[in-house]
């Protein structure tokens, strides 16, 4: 088993892909009409497979963000956060977590408010969170 995707409703398609491009996301395919609304499948560079799935259909009403968040590897918080602040996009400065290892996050908040932390992990850590980082 593994997670397909994360979906999120979405008020403007065309400005929410605007801040997940402007993050490092590619647009894989649309779907123009399902039960849902129009679909657009975002994916990583690098990884062949999707990761967010973008439903837009207003007449579902306004869209209301979760209390949750998205975590995204980033290979650098800063140039990250600064890519999305020259896009016009609202993300806080990035903060250094632990100096000894580098290890970096920012929060950013994407155009209809879903949070999304920008997480650069220190050098040698795996692609993801493991058993290994709460061992201690």
């Amino acid at each position: 088993m593994r997670t397909l995707h994360t979906a999120l409703r979405v008020a403007d398609a065309e400005r929410s892909v605007r801040f997940y491009g402007a993050l490092g996301y590619e647009v894989v395919g649309r779907v123009p009409e399902s039960p849902v609304g129009a679909l657009t499948m975002l994916k990583l560079p690098g990884d062949p497979f999707v990761a967010i799935e973008l439903a837009h259909d207003p007449s579902r009403g306004p869209v209301t963000p979760h209390d949750g968040h998205i975590a995204v590897q980033v290979s650098s918080a800063r140039d990250s956060a600064a890519r999305l602040a020259d896009a016009g996009f609202s993300v806080e400065d990035p903060v250094l977590l632990d100096s000894d290892t580098d290890f970096w996050t920012a929060w950013a908040s994407d155009p209809d408010g879903y949070r999304i932390e920008l997480v650069q992990w220190p050098a040698g850590h795996s692609a993801g969170m493991t058993a290994a980082d709460f061992a201690s």
